[in-house]
């Protein structure tokens, strides 16, 4: 007899590296969560992969650790090989990973209070 096995796959993905390119330490969540300060993990991110099933699923990218300033927005799964001087103002501080649609409103609103929505991790 063959014993069926379930696995249950966590959207989205987010691997992160301590090296440019895709080197160095790497560590994997999944989940919603954010990341308050991307230098308190592997002692600074420099490249990440993001991915999820959903393509509608969210990266939001901010210059000011605890979710301040000013942010990009990036929809469906990425590879960023270089996150240093990604944003036009400076480098990537903080950032939010997300399976479902981030609307800007709901952005705005964590970057105003710093919380993030139910359910989310905190890293």
């Amino acid at each position: 007899m063959v014993k069926q096995v379930s696995i249950s796959q966590i959207h989205p993905r987010l691997t992160v590296y301590s090296e440019e390119n895709f080197r160095g330490l790497r560590r994997v969540y999944r989940g919603n969560l954010g990341i308050a300060d991307i230098d308190a993990v592997l002692t600074g991110i420099e490249s990440l992969k993001f991915f999820s099933t959903n393509p509608n699923a969210t990266l939001v990218l901010f210059d000011r650790s605890r979710f301040r300033d000013n942010f990009v927005v990036l929809r469906g799964n990425r590879i960023i090989r270089e996150l240093d001087d990604f944003l036009r103002r400076g480098d990537v501080e903080s950032l939010i990973s997300s399976n479902q649609r981030l609307t800007l409103a709901q952005i705005r609103e964590i970057r105003r209070t710093g919380e993030l929505p139910p359910g989310y991790r905190l890293i």
